[in-house]
């Protein structure tokens, strides 16, 4: 019985896509230079036993499984390869649980994160983790790349919400991972090396996410400043003196102009880098107050606090932009994803900005600069291949300084495909060789998401 018919026997005929106009949709996400392969089927389950049927037949048939979200990524860690199955999760979207007493949520894998965020919001809780594609994102997805976003500052990343998973192992089997209470240290903490897995390991069905109280909405300001040095002195000030914002972002000069050129913001030409910092404490303003001077002594030229939500959207509104004005810069951008030291983060800038001279490009950075956090933008013509190659040779470099700064190559967006050669340098030998170890405990047949990480 060849592939298409051990799939029928347990899903479906809507749950199974054999054309290859519509698999072909399904070979890639959103990163690039990232090969995608030629997937023989998409399957979208809607239950756990369906998930398991498809793994089942996938080992049995020695056949590689590819789990997508919503392909929003941005490493090719959803990138199909030749003759796979795809499986994407996209149907299995319930929220199964919202306990305000537990403070947790039980959600399916293709719930969008905005959708939960949302839900949660009507009884009083909050789901912190928001990736900027929030409304488009899933929550496996999320929990594949261990994702980030802007309150990361404050409130920290998605590893820290996920207490439990139910996943289905390559081989078909069901493993219920963590717990649903606040504390548990029973056992390895399987649950924390799912997330991040990028669908190496195992394919996750079902997720307990922890819930916190819902904030106080937030307030924001905006500084500008003459230099990203000064900008980062400011950051580093902040965190020093024991602030804790729910925000705080840096924008460098080539993104400040970018969208100054795109929206007409107003900002003026003198201004070399924006910080923008928002608290959502019980006096915002308070706390503005005193970021601001900070600001001011490091040489903020000037300093814009929001006395108002409507206001502080309109501050924010420049980084929400960011990225869309840069893509219009060029014809194609590479979104890089390094994380350094906060004390190293005006290096990183100003580092950044001489790869860009070097290789006679347009790199625009925004950054989360609470956490250090940057995302480097190589703006370039795809259909130029010389500048295609500086633009690759840069994202490279610029991979090699977060290293040298102590940093890492990514901290949020994954390795998949684009860093995988990146991966084995910041891990080292031994580390390579023990988390190959722990993928062949998992997958001994190799079979789930191959081609990625290693």
């Amino acid at each position: 019985m060849d592939l298409i018919a051990r799939l029928r026997a347990g899903l479906p005929g809507e749950a199974i896509l054999t054309d290859p106009d519509v698999t072909g949709s399904y070979a890639h996400d959103m990163a690039s230079f990232c090969e995608a392969g030629t997937p023989a089927v998409v399957v979208l389950p809607r239950t756990v036993e369906e998930v398991q049927h498809i793994m089942r037949t996938a080992t049995e048939l020695r056949v590689p499984v590819v789990p997508q979200g919503a392909r929003t990524g941005l490493s090719g860690a959803a990138n199909a390869s030749d003759g796979c199955i795809v499986l994407s999760l996209v149907k299995m979207d319930r929220i199964i649980e919202i306990s305000p007493v537990d403070r947790i949520a039980v959600v399916e894998p293709g719930v969008i994160n905005a959708v939960l965020s949302r839900a949660v919001n009507e009884h009083g809780l909050y789901y912190p983790p928001d990736p900027s594609s929030w409304e488009e994102c899933s929550i496996g997805g999320n929990i594949g790349t261990a994702s980030g976003g802007l309150c990361c500052v404050k409130y920290g990343v998605t590893a820290e919400y996920v207490l439990g998973l139910d996943v289905v192992l390559a081989d078909g089997r069901l493993l219920t991972t963590g717990r649903r209470t606040a504390k548990g240290v029973a056992g390895y903490d399987l649950t924390r090396l799912f997330v991040g897995s990028e669908g190496s390991l195992g394919i996750v069905v079902r997720a307990v996410l922890a819930l916190k109280p819902e904030p106080p909405g937030q307030l924001a300001l905006a500084a500008e400043f003459p230099s990203t040095a000064a900008a980062c002195e400011a950051v580093c000030e902040i965190m020093a003196r024991g602030h804790a914002p729910s925000l705080l972002e840096l924008m460098d000069r080539t993104s400040i102009r970018a969208v100054n050129d795109m929206a007409q913001m107003g900002l003026p030409d003198s201004t070399e880098a924006l910080l923008l910092a928002a608290f959502d404490t019980p006096d915002p303003a308070a706390d503005l107050a005193a970021v601001g001077k900070l600001c001011t002594a490091a040489g903020a030229t000037e300093v814009v606090p929001a006395e108002t939500a409507a206001e502080s959207d309109l501050l924010l509104q420049a980084r929400r932009l960011t990225l869309t004005a840069l893509e219009r810069v060029k014809s194609a951008t590479m979104i890089d994803d390094v994380c350094v030291p906060r004390s190293r983060l005006a290096e990183m800038l100003d580092g950044t900005a001489a790869i860009a001279e070097k290789y006679g490009l347009t790199i625009g950075v925004c950054a989360h600069a609470g956490d250090g956090n940057t995302h480097p933008t190589v703006c370039f013509d795809a259909a130029d291949p010389d500048e295609s190659r500086r633009a690759r040779e840069s994202f490279d470099d610029i991979m090699a300084l977060g290293l040298r700064l102590g940093g890492t190559i990514t901290g949020e967006h994954g390795v998949g495909v684009l860093k995988k050669e990146w991966l084995a340098r910041e891990l080292g030998p031994v580390g390579v060789e023990l988390q190959r170890g722990i993928k062949d405990v998992f997958d001994p047949l190799g079979i789930l998401n191959p081609g990625k990480l290693f």
